[in-house]
């Protein structure tokens, strides 16, 4: 069976390790019982045991008993980037979790499975809204994830600025510091409350103010070259607001003119060569399995 995973995009600026949204942009891989593992389809070096995919589904038979048993997994469309911050982790467990409460018929219901891919990702930001799909607010309560869905405006125009290169979540949480001042925390808890209702509303005017953050883009910004460039430039270009994708090194745009994604791809060109600009839409949805 083939299961089709939305790319994400976690933290949304304030929203550190919390907030998450799901886009149209999918991997599909492709899961059936073989006598013995298999990947094809993707770079060899991922070509193992160690496949995050692999891990999610092992994962999933071990908790139910089962024996450790053969999967032939194949790599089809894979269209959300390798470490740019756009959830493509995320996207390989939550395509394994599923994969192997289908094929075993387990009857894990979705919530289940959230809890699962969480457990296997170590956090619930990206998993939430590649699961469920739409914004999700995700949260750890005792060990145990739980998370809610909010509205999006259809006002709102959201463009990816993805860099040529590649920035490990390891590496973007090494730079954090460990612990934070009363003024940034409480700082980020206004701002990440009033992004919800600028979202939920397409206010503009409102998103330039509540997408800021301190606990985490002022360190990882450091660690992608061009990131003042390309925020100046999408300012310019009429963003109302800009973050970091995840732990990047993808910029996230959130803009409310029509004509911000001709007037970004323009300065793009011109000014960021080897960058690359992709209008995103959300996806509603979340994991499914795709038609045959």
């Amino acid at each position: 069976m083939i299961i089709r995973v939305p790319a994400s995009s976690a933290n949304l600026g304030p929203g550190f390790d919390s907030f998450g949204i799901a886009w149209q942009l999918y991997n599909e891989i492709d899961f059936q019982i073989a006598e013995e593992l298999s990947i094809s389809g993707c770079d060899e070096q991922f070509c193992n045991e160690n496949n995050l995919a692999y891990v999610a589904y092992h994962r999933v038979l071990e908790r139910r008993g089962l024996g450790d048993e053969g999967v032939a997994i194949r790599f089809g469309r894979t269209a959300i980037p390798v470490s740019r911050g756009l959830g493509s982790s995320a996207a390989l467990i939550v395509a394994g979790v599923m994969a192997a409460n289908e094929l075993h018929q387990l009857g894990l219901s979705r919530d289940e499975l959230f809890l699962l891919a969480t457990e296997v990702e170590g956090h619930p930001d990206n998993v939430a809204p590649a699961l469920y799909g739409g914004l999700t607010v995700s949260a750890m309560n005792g060990g145990r994830a739980l998370t809610r869905r909010f509205p999006i405006s259809d006002k709102l125009h959201f463009i990816a600025l993805i860099p040529p290169f590649e920035l490990s979540t390891a590496l973007a949480r090494g730079v954090l510091p460990d612990s934070v001042s009363r003024a940034d925390a409480i700082f980020n808890i206004s701002r990440a409350a009033l992004l919800l209702r600028a979202l939920g509303d397409g206010d503009a005017q409102l998103l330039s103010f509540a997408m800021d953050d301190r606990i985490h883009q002022p360190y990882r910004s450091k660690l992608i070259d061009g990131f003042t460039h390309a925020r100046i430039e999408a300012q310019e270009c009429g963003a109302a607001g800009i973050c970091i994708s995840g732990a990047g090194s993808t910029l996230l745009c959130v803009a409310s003119r029509d004509d911000f994604a001709d007037r970004m791809e323009t300065a793009l060109t011109l000014s960021l060569p080897g960058w690359e600009m992709k209008e995103l839409q959300p996806d509603l949805s979340g994991a499914m399995i795709a038609a045959l």
